[in-house]
């Protein structure tokens, strides 16, 4: 027997040349593929398999990627991809014809193909398309991955998603279920009486959260401009403005690292109410997980790796004093000052920077020993007013305010305040997150003159939120990381 001493990289070039003469030849014949533009689809897949009883000898139309073909002389089996899933077809020659039959033989698989023909059972019980005709709608000059290893590497599924979504059929499913996330939330909002709006992207002052910002240039104004790391401060100009219950649905970008539940831009939710607080939030927050993980999965009990985490109960509520009091045995109600925190966090090896005070360290507590135990939902209330500058103060202990974080799984989901309204108070805090500022925190607010503005015309008593969807899509398709949840996450430049 003869040896093949091709490389696999030769092997490869030599087939990718075997697709670039097929299709030269069927130019050279008239019947150039890319020249079509149209194709008239009756049905898909599962639409057929489905509705087989009232399909059975009914001629329909599908189209899809062709990712498998089995050639036995006078009549050969492929199977076409599409939306739904996929679907044999029966191609014989007697049936298309000699010539469109010596065309089908050439296709490779990866081509798009139209196919009509009528539905009928082959003696295997496979609900199966008998062709009449085989258009070739696409040729695919690039060659998928091996069928039964699929795309594998993690790198090559995120930078040519359009692969990964051909060759893995729980991908697509992930992605048609982000869809139905973004739907159900919207419904949900809507019948609530709330306004979807948009916000801008490129703005001068980007406030709101605690993120380090991208920064760009405006050429046509000559002025920097950075991208915006939230949605809070213009969304609440617009309750200043008089509407009453508005969100938006958005990106936002934070220049940060990337981990399994950070990418640099990703999805957020934020809606303001106005006339509420942040027990509104919390009743607002239960209802709307229910209702998206039931029109979504079908059941208030989600399953994400090895936990179960059931919605249809109510949701835990601990303040952030009583949860660390709790996990760490520590009760900061005993703790006087800031000097005394300190000395507590060195007896626990808790790191700390020199400007943190009382509260500041209270929430490293928190996140040391608290975090990874919030399994089921839970809201963790009442935070420090150190990590908190745009937060009504609590009136019977101004050393906290009204804000919760909506947990699962362990991991942050949403964030929510009764909103701070007083301009004079948050001039206060502005001015404080200026000199963290000028201290080396990257992550602090400038002063908002604009908004400030806003808040002395007068804004109502409101409650508002911010829920990670990414996060939430990932709950709900139990994914393990963000970028799989993301159709194209950022990478680092292969040419780097």
């Amino acid at each position: 027997m003869g040896q093949n001493n091709q490389s696999p990289e030769q092997d490869l070039n030599q087939l990718l040349k075997v697709r670039h003469e097929k299709l030269k030849d069927l130019q050279d014949n008239g019947k150039d593929p890319f020249q079509i533009t149209k194709y008239e689809v009756t049905n898909h897949s599962q639409e057929v398999k489905d509705n087989y009883d009232t399909l059975e000898g009914q001629t329909v139309s599908i189209a899809g990627r062709m990712m498998f073909k089995r050639v036995m002389g006078k009549a050969s089996f492929c199977n076409v991809q599409d939306l739904q899933g996929n679907i044999q077809a029966y191609v014989a020659r007697d049936n298309i014809g000699e010539d469109s039959y010596k065309d089908f033989k050439k296709y490779d698989v990866g081509d798009i193909l139209g196919i009509k023909g009528e539905v009928f059972t082959t003696k295997t019980g496979e609900i199966s398309i008998h062709a009449q005709e085989v258009t070739l709608l696409s040729k695919s000059l690039q060659i998928l991955p091996e069928k039964y290893h699929g795309l594998t590497d993690t790198d090559a599924r995120y930078r040519q998603r359009y692969v990964d979504l051909i060759m893995n059929a729980e991908v697509k499913d992930t992605f048609i279920k982000r869809s139905k996330v973004l739907s159900s939330i919207r419904r949900f909002l809507d019948a609530q009486g709330f306004m979807e709006v948009e916000t801008p992207m490129l703005v001068s002052n980007a406030g709101g959260a605690a993120a380090r910002p991208f920064e760009t240039h405006f050429n046509a104004l000559n002025e920097d401009l950075k991208l915006r790391i939230s949605l809070e401060l213009y969304l609440k100009r617009l309750i200043v403005g008089g509407m009453e219950r508005v969100y938006e649905i958005g990106r936002v970008f934070r220049n940060e690292g990337l981990d399994t539940r950070h990418n640099p831009e990703f999805t957020l939710m934020e809606l303001y109410q106005a006339y509420t607080d942040y027990y509104g939030m919390m009743d607002l927050t239960e209802n709307l997980y229910r209702y998206v993980a039931k029109e979504v999965t079908g059941s208030e009990i989600l399953t994400y790796g090895e936990h179960e985490m059931d919605l249809s109960k109510p949701f835990e509520r601990i303040t952030m004093v009583d949860a660390v009091k709790k996990y760490a045995n520590v009760d900061f109600h005993q703790i006087k000052d800031t000097e005394e925190a300190k000395k507590l966090a060195d007896e626990h090896h808790i790191e700390y920077e020199a400007r943190h005070k009382k509260g500041d360290i209270l929430n490293l507590f928190f996140e040391e020993y608290v975090e990874e135990h919030l399994i089921q939902p839970t809201f963790v209330m009442d935070h420090p007013l150190e990590i908190s500058p745009l937060t009504k103060k609590k009136p019977d202990n101004p050393e906290y305010v009204e804000r919760f974080e909506f947990f699962m799984n362990g991991w942050e989901m949403a964030n929510a305040y009764s909103e701070l309204n007083d301009p004079i108070d948050q001039r206060e805090r502005f001015e404080s997150q200026e000199a963290l500022l000028a201290a080396g925190d990257d992550e602090a607010n400038h002063t908002d003159e604009d908004f400030l503005n806003a808040l002395n015309i007068g804004m109502p008593p409101t409650g508002g939120i911010g829920y990670g969807i990414d996060r939430m899509v990932m709950m709900m398709t139990n994914s393990p990381a963000i970028r799989d949840v993301l159709l194209f996450p950022t990478m680092k430049s292969l040419d780097k």
